[in-house]
């Protein structure tokens, strides 16, 4: 089907809205930015199921091997094992309370990950069921749905609490995904990276709002894919933080940063995460929460347009 042009983009699952243009935000105390710190723990399966997609430029290990690539599934795994742990008490020491997509398969084979993260207060919301099960338009309606349930069950029944939040595996959506996740009481979605500020999404049932990722700060795609050095990386987040708690004094801003512990978990890295986060969390109006407490507040303080 060709697209219907309009203003903005060609699709209607948000209306075009310039920043500049906007009702001013403001945050908790008046903060000028609100920092969100998205944890990833996705399982990799040995193999995708049959008629299930993945990514092709899925990271891990050094390049794609013949099956069993075990490189890319013990570098990832190590996240499960390691490199959690390392990031948690960097959180932790910033005060920065963790926000954790987590997928079925990690919600089900990953018992004590799953207690020790409900006992650090983490926020849990759904990933899918896997890394190697991605979402995309060729399911069905009905194939989409029964995913999306599959992998709150889960997660639900792992954790004891309603997932409020969805974070697509790869960012994965297909045209039906906002309004499926609207259906089953989800509340805010984050793959959706075109902004600096929270943003209702158009539904036709339920109520439901993007939280922004900074997609170009996603650890995998700074330190994976485009190949930034660490120290750099370090550099990007703070002059990132600069700018919008410059901007966030006229318009409150969100920083939300999505991490993999496989990857920023590494002795090498974790420490330049911890001088980022500490140069961020040492000035005043800074407000760091979970996601859901993110879109709670800008759902009850919202500006008109």
């Amino acid at each position: 089907m060709p697209a219907q042009r309009r203003p903005g983009m060609d699709h209607e699952h948000h209306e075009w809205s310039p920043i500049s243009e906007r009702g001013r935000l403001r945050w908790p105390d008046d903060a000028r930015i609100a920092i969100c710190v998205i944890i990833n723990l996705e399982h990799m399966e040995w193999q995708s199921p049959p008629g299930s997609f993945q990514a092709g430029n899925l990271a891990g290990g050094s390049a794609s091997r013949p099956f069993p690539d075990y490189a890319r599934l013990s570098h990832r795994e190590y996240g499960h094992r390691v490199g959690i742990f390392r990031v948690l008490d960097v959180l932790e020491r910033h005060g920065i309370p963790p926000t954790v997509a987590m997928d079925a398969l990690t919600a089900t084979n990953y018992p004590y990950l799953v207690r020790h993260l409900s006992g650090r207060g983490c926020e849990f919301i759904g990933h899918g069921i896997s890394v190697s099960r991605m979402i995309t338009s060729n399911m069905t309606s009905e194939e989409e749905q029964g995913y999306i349930r599959e992998s709150l069950d889960a997660l639900n029944g792992a954790t004891g609490n309603e997932a409020q939040g969805w974070l697509g595996p790869e960012y994965g959506e297909s045209s039906r995904t906002p309004q499926l996740l609207a259906s089953t009481g989800i509340r805010y979605v984050c793959d959706w990276v075109n902004d600096e500020q929270p943003f209702p999404m158009t539904t036709q049932e339920g109520e439901l709002y993007a939280l922004p990722i900074m997609w170009e700060l996603d650890d995998v795609s700074a330190l994976a894919d485009r190949k930034v050095t660490i120290d750099r990386y370090q550099d990007m987040l703070t002059e990132a933080f600069d700018a919008l708690y410059h901007d966030g004094a006229e318009n409150g801003r969100v920083l939300t940063l999505h991490l993999h512990p496989w990857l920023i978990g590494q002795p090498f890295r974790i420490g330049y995460l911890d001088a980022a986060l500490d140069y961020m969390t040492r000035r005043s109006g800074v407000w760091a929460a979970k996601g859901s407490d993110i879109i709670d507040w800008y759902r009850q303080h919202r500006p008109s347009s």
